[in-house]
């Protein structure tokens, strides 16, 4: 350590971590002040002049000579850090329950340019780690999975030494879409989970680690459990939905193409084809008639992306839609039957996760 030490502060929870402002930045020690470390971490090399720990949300608030006020958002992993944790390969830190908060992306910044604000705290889960050795060799995944298994999404994991924070927008995969000859932009959304409690699963080599954490709704979002309840069943079922059509219509091509040489019976199917995707032009062309995906993958977007429960008006399109889609499957059938092919297809299961 060099320079001259201008304050010190010690933790309000872990009496063995203490923080120390220098003349040139910001040093910590987790025994009770046998060892220090420089804080590097976005910290630059300042004078800090005073320390404060925020009771509430764990910040620790610095008063800088140049700098103004730098603030480190969260502390509480550094409590966590011992001997015994640094000799783990990975460790998970503790969270507590995480909000997914109904609000839009856009802010009001008229003004900003004349006050001396920091970023507002990320409204994602942060799923936070130790490794006390930089991942470098061999593989290493993240998925976010449900308590049973089923995995919800991949995400790209942290791999540097020391504490890891990994962000989680609280959103599953997007949903498979059908093929067509324009892009169906709707499919593009990716709906949320509903509140309940989730794991965060690395793989690292051979090894595997799990953490168990809960997700819970913004309190201020004015709707009730039936009214998130409706809105989540709905959007889920609209996601299936979506994802069936993309079956319907894989197996619909499969069958074309085993029966390509029969000209009747491929324009069969493909006049169904044509009720449920655009199949002409390309995806520069917009103009197409919007068919049975476009509708479908319309709706479903308006819902996944919505902080509001759905309107009477789109409970009943979703019927119409829900009804069109299985005369669709009884249409497919019917031609299925007709064609006399046998042609192995792929379940669903494997067609959805390819």
């Amino acid at each position: 350590m060099t320079g001259f030490a201008r304050n010190i502060q010690e933790d309000f929870v872990n009496p063995d971590l203490l923080f120390l402002g220098t003349e040139f930045g910001l040093y910590i020690t987790l025994d009770g002040g046998k060892s220090w470390s420089k804080f590097t971490n976005n910290m630059p090399a300042v004078a800090v002049h005073f320390i404060d720990l925020h009771p509430k949300t764990n910040d620790l608030v610095m008063a800088t000579h140049g700098r103004g006020v730098i603030i480190i958002d969260d502390i509480s992993p550094l409590r966590e850090i011992s001997a015994a944790t640094l000799s783990k390969t990975l460790h998970f830190f503790t969270s507590k329950p995480k909000v997914m908060v109904d609000q839009s992306g856009f802010s009001d910044s008229f003004g900003s340019e004349t006050e001396f604000v920091g970023s507002n705290p990320s409204t994602s889960a942060q799923i936070k780690y130790l490794l006390p050795k930089r991942h470098t060799f061999g593989k290493m995944t993240m998925e976010i999975q449900d308590l049973e298994g089923r995995k919800l999404t991949t995400i790209d994991p942290g791999k540097s030494k020391g504490i890891n924070i990994v962000n989680w927008n609280f959103t599953i995969k997007q949903p498979k879409v059908a093929k067509g000859k324009t892009f169906s932009f709707g499919g593009f959304t990716s709906p949320r989970v509903k509140a309940g409690k989730y794991k965060a699963v690395i793989v690292k080599g051979k090894d595997t680690f799990e953490h168990v954490f809960e997700v819970i709704y913004d309190k201020n979002a004015g709707l009730t459990e039936s009214e998130r309840e409706l809105k989540y069943n709905t959007t889920m079922k609209m996601y299936d939905l979506t994802q069936g059509l993309a079956y319907l219509v894989y197996e619909l091509d499969a069958v074309q193409e085993a029966i390509k040489t029969s000209k009747k019976l491929y324009t069969s199917f493909e006049n169904l084809k044509k009720t449920l995707v655009v199949t002409t032009g390309d995806n520069y062309v917009g103009s197409a008639e919007p068919q049975l995906r476009e509708k479908m993958s319309d709706l479903y977007s308006k819902l996944a992306s919505s902080y509001d429960k759905p309107s009477n008006a789109e409970l009943d399109y979703l019927k119409l839609i829900e009804n069109r889609f299985e005369k669709a499957k009884i249409d497919l059938e019917k031609l299925k039957m007709k064609a006399k092919v046998n042609i192995p297809l792929k379940n669903l299961v494997e067609f959805i996760n390819e």
